[in-house]
C-alpha cells in the first residue's frame, strides 16, 4: 500500500479539508522513502496521563496507538514502550529518533506505582541516551509532559531540561488560548496559520535562550490572570543540542487535540524535522519573540 494511499485515507477524518490544503502534505510526501523509525517512550514515575494510560495491558495507550497508525500513514515505523531498559548502546540502536511523552525520574531506583510502567533506564542509560542526541546520530521530539521529567534539584538545571530546552512550572484550568505561528514558511510546518485551542496550558521555567520559537500563546487571550503576566509565552519550539536535532510541542494533553488538523501538523513537521528527513533553520529567537520567558521565576501557582 502506498503512502499517497495511507494519506487520503487519513485525510477521510476529522479536519480532513484544512489537512488537504495543507503545503506540508504536499511537502512530505516528497521527502526520503527511507522508513525512519521512532521509539515512543511513555513511562510516568509520577502522574500520568490519561493520554497514555494502558487501561488494557494488552493494549496500547491513545497516544501511543494514535502514533503508531500516524507513523503507518507518514513512513514512521513506530514502537511505544514504557520500559526504560531499552536505553542501552543497543536497545536505542535501531532508532532515528526518540519521542518522549514521560513525568518524573525515569532512572535511578525511581519506580512507578503502576506496574505497567515497567522498570527504570539502567544505569548509564540516561547519560548514554543524552550523549546520543547531542552526537547527532538520533533526533528527539518532547509532547507535552516532556517538560515535566527529571527535575533539577534547587537552583541546579538537570542535563536533560538543558536539552529539551524548558522545565514544567505549573498549569492551571484548562482553557482556549491563541496560539500565533511565528514563521509560516519554516519547511517542516509551512503554512500553518494562527489558530485557538482548548488545551491545558504549561507554564516553564529554564527556558533555553537559544531555541527557535515556532508557535507562541497569545497569553492576552486566556482568562487566567497567571499565564497573562508573561505575555507572548513559547508553546513549540525547535532547538540544536550539540549536533542534535530536538523539537518540543507544549499541546498533547487532550485527546481532542491530538485528533486536531493543526496538532497532526505541528506532529508530522517536528517528526520529519527531528528525524533528519526535512531541513529548517534554528534561528534563536526566543530573546526577540518571548524574551520575558528567559525570566520566568518559580512561583507557588504550579497545579
Amino acid at each position: 500500500m502506498t503512502n499517497g494511499l495511507n494519506r487520503r485515507r487519513f485525510l477521510k477524518g476529522a479536519g480532513a479539508a484544512a489537512l488537504l490544503a495543507s503545503p506540508l502534505l504536499q511537502w512530505a510526501s516528497a521527502q526520503s522513502d527511507k522508513t525512519k523509525k521512532i521509539l515512543f517512550f511513555t513511562r510516568s514515575a509520577g502522574f500520568e496521563h490519561d493520554t497514555v494510560q494502558r487501561k488494557n495491558p494488552e493494549k496500547l495507550g491513545f497516544a501511543e496507538q494514535w502514533m503508531v497508525d500516524f507513523g503507518k500513514k507518514n513512513n514512521f515505523e513506530v514502537n511505544c514502550t514504557k520500559d526504560g531498559g531499552v536505553f542501552t548502546e543497543e536497545g536505542l540502536a535501531p532508532y532515528d529518533l526518540i519521542m518522549f511523552y514521560t513525568t518524573g525520574i525515569l532512572d535511578g531506583e525511581a519506580q512507578s506505582k503502576d506496574p505497567q510502567n515497567h522498570k527504570p533506564m539502567p544505569p548509564g542509560g540516561k547519560e548514554l541516551f543524552l550523549k546520543t542526541i547531542a552526537s547527532g546520530t538520533k533526533g528527539f521530539l518532547g509532547v507535552h509532559s516532556a517538560t515535566d521529567t527529571f527535575h533539577g534539584k534547587g537552583k541546579e538545571v538537570d542535563p536533560y531540561i538543558k536539552m529539551i530546552g524548558g522545565e514544567f512550572l505549573g498549569h492551571n484550568a484548562q482553557e482556549a488560548c491563541r496560539i500565533v505561528a511565528v514563521d509560516e514558511d519554516w519547511g517542516p510546518i509551512k503554512g500553518l496559520k494562527t489558530f485557538t485551542k482548548t488545551e491545558e496550558w504549561y507554564r516553564q521555567k529554564n527556558v533555553a535562550p537559544d531555541m527557535h520559537v515556532l508557535l507562541w500563546q497569545d497569553t492576552s487571550s486566556m482568562k487566567q490572570a497567571v499565564y497573562n503576566t508573561f505575555d507572548p509565552y513559547p508553546e513549540t519550539w525547535a532547538r540544536m543540542h550539540g549536533k542534535g536535532r530536538v523539537f518540543y510541542t507544549s499541546m498533547g494533553h487532550r485527546k481532542d487535540v491530538w485528533n486536531s488538523p493543526e496538532f497532526a501538523q505541528v506532529l508530522l513537521g517536528g517528526l520529519q524535522w527531528a528525524s533528519g528527513n526535512a531541513d529548517g533553520e534554528v534561528k534563536n529567537n526566543v530573546k526577540e519573540i518571548t524574551p520575558k520567558a528567559l525570566f520566568r521565576e518559580p512561583d507557588t501557582n504550579a497545579g
